[in-house]
């Protein structure tokens, strides 16, 4: 049987097997959120339960779609408009690290770590969901920073990461890249390079550019070389990896001059804090000061002496220049360094309020400004 083939058969299998797709009810565990720190004003709750909650897409009719590191894409209803989930469905099992979800004219597009699928009509059927499409199956199959962060651009393109498939290495085309391909898989090419591995982006809801988060290499210390982020203003900018990090700090010394031919950074981030997905606020429920500005979900260090991230960040913008970074919620993080949570992604919602999904916890929470619906969860 053909490797790329083969999820599929499973799933088919899986059906004959009577392994049909799950529906249960949003679970209401409670979690210590009156550990979280927010602005005055804000509050926090758990939206939904679900298992190792990742990247994040909104559907039409308001479905919230998540994806995960482990085989299974779940679909999220909040039935009675309650700002709390009912209902948590499996739309697809058995898959390879479907960490991306993008939505798109009625349809789930799922990123498995060589293939992207599509569920047609999605929307009008979690309860019983399509067989996938295979849109895309040429990219490589490496493990190492291959789950994958998926959006739509503005003007139609599917935008689909390829991470370095090392801590330091030199990979031709297409690692170590951002490509993007049209809806039905066409027309596949790089769009940007030297990035080392990004698992989010966002496109500026008035020039439709891309921004998108960098993470760096590991074992350089505590220190450095730091996390980014980053405006991809044109195609085919290169952004430095591997020869430079973050533009000015050079792998070896003697490559020091070539740095300066590199695309610099909008944003230093301290090292190891792991940003992950990355949203423009767009809504109308936070106070101005919050609109047009990024948010960004820091998953937090492993390998650094004293942890870091663990947080959600805002980056306010003057024009496309980055001139404050300030942290917006913490707590996740404990004083002695142990951690009862992790922000992956995050999402703007209809009504304004922010989402927030946590891989550690099984959680995807929901911040609100006071005086809205809800607020913190006591």
């Amino acid at each position: 049987m053909h490797a790329s083939k083969a999820p599929l058969a499973l799933a088919a299998l899986c059906a004959i097997l009577l392994c049909l797709p799950m529906r249960v009810e949003a679970q209401d565990d409670e979690l210590p959120l009156d550990k979280i720190s927010l602005p005055s004003g804000f509050g926090i709750s758990v939206y939904a339960r679900v298992p190792k909650a990742r990247s994040l897409a909104l559907g039409k009719a308001g479905t919230v779609f998540v994806g995960t590191r482990e085989d299974a894409v779940y679909a999220v209803s909040d039935h009675d408009g309650d700002h709390k989930a009912d209902t948590v469905f499996t739309i697809g099992q058995g898959l390879t690290q479907p960490n991306g979800v993008a939505y798109r004219d009625g349809a789930l597009y799922v990123a498995e770590i060589g293939r992207v699928l599509r569920y047609d009509d999605i929307e009008t059927r979690l309860e019983d969901p399509p067989s996938p499409v295979v849109v895309n199956d040429t990219f490589p199959k490496d493990e190492w920073h291959g789950w994958k962060y998926i959006a739509f651009s503005p003007d139609g393109w599917l935008y689909v990461p390829v991470g370095a498939p090392c801590n330091v290495c030199e990979r031709p085309d297409p690692y170590a890249s951002i490509m993007r391909m049209r809806p039905d898989g066409s027309g596949l090419e790089v769009y940007a390079r030297g990035i080392r591995n990004t698992v989010g982006f966002d496109f500026h809801p008035q020039t439709g550019e891309p921004w998108f988060t960098g993470n760096g290499r590991d074992w350089a210390g505590d220190t450095k070389p730091p996390d980014t982020l980053n405006r991809a203003a044109e195609p085919g900018l290169h952004y430095g990896f591997p020869t430079c990090m973050a533009h000015e700090i050079p792998k070896q010394p003697g490559a020091k001059g070539k740095c300066a031919k590199f695309e610099p950074p909008k944003l230093e981030i301290p090292a190891h804090s792991a940003p992950l997905g990355m949203k423009f606020y767009t809504g109308q429920m936070f106070p101005a000061q919050y609109r047009g500005q990024v948010f960004m979900a820091e998953h937090g260090s492993w390998n650094r002496t004293e942890p870091v991230g663990y947080r959600v960040t805002m980056a306010k913008l003057n024009g496309n220049d980055v001139v404050d970074y300030a942290v917006f919620a913490s707590g996740w993080l404990e004083a002695d360094g142990s951690k009862w949570g992790r922000p992956v992604d995050v999402l703007v919602m209809p009504d304004g309020a922010l989402l927030v999904s946590d891989d550690h916890a099984g959680a995807i929470y929901r911040i609100a400004f006071q005086g809205t619906a809800l607020a913190r969860k006591k």
